[in-house]
């Protein structure tokens, strides 16, 4: 196990005017799973890869284990990396692709089969050792690519989208089982991607980068429930956090026609945000009055739960609301809605950051 340490890195490729990375700092502890999530572009991988030492850093200071690595070749740097492609050499045995980097490294034949064997059992390919990758499904190929880095024993994982090939059933598989390969190795691992999904499930920590920046960093639920910013709201979850402008006018936030008794903030004209599951269909036994009415404009029903995207009285946009399974609205209804206002945010709409 390793920490990594990331202060102020930063990339500029040749002939770009911005910086593919700009200035970021992270703490990864010993053991840690760090999450590196962000939209296509946002420069998350070519920060993996400068950990990896396959980019070049052009500002900044990297450390694995209390080290400076800024300018040691990618073979020395003790790391292990994944890759979304799998990587695998097509023409050798699951056995020799497992093999191949400690044989590289010249390892003792015998310790290259306690290492390979004990791998193999731990990811279920003791079966597939003869088999080459052409001859394994898309699933069984990733246990390979993660068998060829397991069996290393690095200080550092490192992986770069690994599950985006796979089929919706498999990636829940593979996310369970990294998630039980963290326990077990107890190893420092960052993880890139772009599903908040993989992001909220399986990360100790989540790091949300945007525009070559760091937006926020914070445990799962956390990033989740107290967004920095607009973005990071708009991003993390899905349906996204409904962003309705609003206006103080006395002692009452309006949001449309609705009146919601909130303290009155020092920007006059915020930005309210509230997820969909904090927006509730208003029951005859509730207590007080609804806080707006909605007509819907669609029903998804997803079985564990139902989506509604209505229209809102005042309001430019759809609005939506996640509710129970049992909902029985149809287009065309009107409906009562409260709003958990300490679930709610206001943002600032000069800076886009939460109040």
């Amino acid at each position: 196990m390793a920490a990594v340490s990331i202060k102020n890195l930063s990339k500029r490729y040749p002939g770009a005017e911005a910086l593919a990375v700009d200035s970021v700092s992270l703490e990864v502890a010993h053991g840690e799973f760090m999450v590196l999530l962000g939209p296509s572009g946002c420069g998350k991988s070519t920060t993996l890869r400068m950990v990896a030492g396959l980019e070049s850093i052009s500002g900044g200071e990297l450390a694995i284990d209390g080290k400076r690595v800024n300018d040691v070749p990618a073979k020395d740097r003790d790391i292990a990396m994944v890759f979304q492609s799998y990587a695998l050499y097509p023409h050798m045995s699951v056995y020799d692709n497992l093999a191949f980097g400690l044989r590289r490294r010249d390892f003792a034949a015998a310790e290259i089969e306690r290492r390979v064997r004990e791998v193999a059992s731990t990811l279920g390919l003791g079966e597939l050792l003869k088999r080459k990758p052409h001859a394994l499904s898309g699933g069984q190929r990733q246990r390979v690519a993660l068998g060829r880095a397991i069996v290393r024993d690095p200080k550092v994982f490192l992986f770069d989208e690994p599950l985006s090939n796979l089929d919706a059933a498999l990636r829940v598989g593979m996310r369970g089982e990294l998630i039980k390969l963290h326990h077990r190795l107890g190893a420092t691992m960052i993880y890139v991607t772009h599903d908040q999904v993989e992001a909220m499930t399986m990360g100790d920590r989540i790091c949300i980068m945007n525009g070559g920046k760091v937006v926020q960093i914070g445990a799962p639920l956390e990033v989740y429930r107290r967004p920095a910013d607009t973005f990071v709201a708009s991003f993390l979850g899905s349906p996204p956090t409904n962003l309705i402008p609003s206006r103080f006018n006395s002692d009452a936030l309006h949001v449309g026609e609705a009146r919601l008794p909130m303290q009155r903030s020092s920007v006059e004209n915020p930005i309210f945000g509230i997820r969909p599951e904090d927006i509730r269909i208003h029951s005859g036994i509730d207590s007080g009055a609804p806080h707006a009415h909605g007509e819907v404009l669609a029903v998804e029903p997803l079985g564990a739960e139902t989506l509604l995207r209505v229209r809102l009285a005042g309001v430019a946009g759809d609005v939506m609301v996640r509710g129970p399974r049992s909902v029985a609205a149809k287009v065309g209804d009107r409906v009562p809605l409260a709003y958990d206002l300490a679930s709610a945010h206001l943002f600032d709409p000069a800076t886009q950051k939460r109040i």
